[in-house]
């Protein structure tokens, strides 16, 4: 193959949310030629004036239900990307598209998450083949890179069961009205899936689960809620992996209030109280935009169950987290991918088909480095794997060696060091420190901790100078899921633990008094982390409360006892 000097891309919504991410994900490069179409063409101009200088843009006048075939002859691109949709309520013909750009000679790529739209591009696929083009629908999330991302934590395994996939959008960024409209014509209604090795139906917006996004030594995102969504996964899938047994795809939309109101009506369009959401779906879009709050962080996460040659059962999933904006680009990625490797001259064979085997992980992965997302995967540990190990998963080894003989725990473990030890002055600092156990202050105080592994917690006995007080810590469940968790007497504590070149940071999540749960801004701040220093192991924790001011802090150097 031979790479291209020059291309022209055609984006049809090339100004719309995941159509305009597209054009920013391409317009650096110069071999580019974006032609931005939409109905308006002010607002293509207008996007066109915004984008960074790099490839050659032009703003097209395009409407997909007008003449189709004479408006592509006009415009004459290399690649033309349907990125409007909602691919479910195209009506008349849905396919005009992809059948004027077959018919011209025109490659072809759409970011549907429609099941019956994307199955149904096959039906090109003679006539793709004999214009010695390609067609590909879902060049998406859903399935481009379910798809990709099931083949890297499967590679090994001698059979896939089960695959569960989500979708966990920023709050603070606007899905867009099309997947609004989407998922309202949608909602209650009953999709085909495979459950339990059978076909089966479950209702969409409805038939849920939970789940916790957390690339291993990340920052999670708060544990979600997903509903069953529409996604070509549910039917493409299984064709890839025989003898799969289930699979699921789902969003987990925040915050949560807004999430049940939808399925609270999806609940009304399942008992046939209302024929569908549709008419509702500007309300909801309304409503999307108004709440509006809540960590400006999305993610995703795929999971696979399976088993090895050897008959062992094996769980992985893969997870991404995406800060800020990045999140709305990842959908637009496959075809950014796509487009680059035309580009290099490996582009996809020609025919017409979803675009389920056209990319692989390392295609994203090369566009992640260049955005805030991070990802990482995760198998499920086996049993007694110390309690670090089992949350960090493989980022555990990235910290130091004198740092994982801390927390290497199988039995029992005693360390010595140096501490200094500063207390609040207050007096309802010094009265909590006193309910706490909070060791006097100090300068270089000897300090000896025994660590004592039973039952899966395990016991940290802190001595300071003789004064002691004890924590436990364990793996949390629920809520507090890839979380440690340290009770200080009725405290409880679920903390993340967060890599941060060579040091590992513990960030409050979620706290509680007595079982009971407090908000985080009426909790007590804590400041801890833990790095080698000259090659020892190096503590520094502080606690203070607004109410109190500072608690207690401590920090120093520790080894293990010869």
């Amino acid at each position: 193959m031979t790479t291209k000097e020059a291309l022209s891309v055609l984006i049809v919504g090339g100004y719309g949310t995941f159509g305009g991410r597209l054009a920013q994900l391409l317009a650096d490069d110069r071999r580019l030629t974006l032609l931005i179409a939409g109905r308006s063409r002010a607002k293509a101009e207008a996007f066109c004036a915004a984008l960074p200088a790099g490839a050659a843009r032009t703003p097209v006048a395009f409407d997909r239900e007008a003449d189709v075939e004479r408006q592509l002859r006009e415009i004459a691109p290399d690649v033309v990307v349907d990125a409007t949709g909602p691919f479910q309520l195209y009506a008349g013909d849905p396919y005009r598209v992809v059948r004027a750009a077959v018919a011209l000679g025109i490659d072809y790529l759409d970011l549907s998450d429609g099941t019956d739209f994307v199955k149904g591009i096959k039906q090109f696929d003679d006539a793709a083949r004999q214009r010695g083009v390609f067609a590909l629908s879902g060049v998406s999330s859903f399935p481009a890179l379910t798809a990709a991302v099931v083949r890297r934590l499967s590679a090994d395994l001698a059979q896939v069961e089960r695959i569960f996939a989500g979708i966990a959008p920023s709050p603070l960024v606007h899905v867009g009205t099309n997947v609004i409209r989407a998922i309202a014509s949608y909602a209650g209604k009953p999709l085909a899936l495979l459950r339990d090795g059978r076909a089966a139906t479950a209702h969409a917006l409805i038939d849920a689960m939970h789940f916790t996004i957390v690339p291993p030594g990340r920052l999670p995102l708060w544990r979600r809620r997903f509903t069953l969504v529409d996604a070509p996964d549910l039917q493409i899938l299984p064709e890839l992996w025989p003898g799969l047994r289930a699979i699921w795809t789902g969003v987990g939309t925040a915050p949560a209030i807004g999430h049940r109101a939808v399925s609270a009506l999806a609940w009304a369009v399942r008992f046939r109280i209302l024929p569908s959401l549709s008419p509702f779906a500007a309300l909801m879009d309304r409503a999307a935009r108004l709440l509006r709050w809540g960590e400006h962080r999305g993610g995703m996460f795929i999971a696979v169950h399976g088993m090895t040659i050897d008959g062992e059962k094996v769980e992985r999933s893969w997870h991404l987290l995406a800060e800020a904006d990045d999140g709305p680009f990842v959908p637009a990625m496959a075809a950014a991918a796509i487009i680059g490797n035309i580009l290099t001259g490996h582009p996809p064979t020609p025919g017409a088909r979803a675009a389920a085997t056209d990319l692989e992980l390392a295609d994203y992965e090369a566009l992640f480095a260049h955005k805030r997302i991070a990802t990482g995967i995760r198998q499920t540990p086996p049993p007694g794997l110390p309690l670090y190990r089992r949350i960090l998963g493989d980022a555990y080894a990235s910290m130091p060696q004198p740092w994982q003989a801390m927390h290497d725990l199988d039995d029992k473990l005693v360390v010595e060091g140096v501490s200094r030890i500063e207390r609040g002055e207050g007096l309802l600092s010094r009265l909590v420190g006193w309910i706490v156990g909070f060791p006097p202050a100090g300068n270089d105080v000897p300090v000896r901790v025994t660590f004592q592994l039973r039952d899966g917690r395990e016991y940290w006995l802190r001595n300071f100078a003789d004064d002691e007080f004890m924590t436990v810590q364990e793996e949390g469940r629920g809520r507090e899921e890839r979380l440690l968790c340290e009770r200080f007497g009725p405290l409880k504590f679920a903390m993340a633990l967060v890599l941060d070149g060579g040091r590992l940071q513990l960030v409050i999540r979620r706290c509680t008094v007595f079982g009971v749960p407090l908000p985080l801004a009426l909790g007590p701040r804590i400041n801890a982390h833990e790095c080698v220093q000259d090659g020892r192991f190096h503590f520094n924790v502080a606690i203070a409360h607004p109410l109190t001011g500072p608690i207690v802090s401590y920090r120093g150097w520790l080894v293990p006892r010869q």
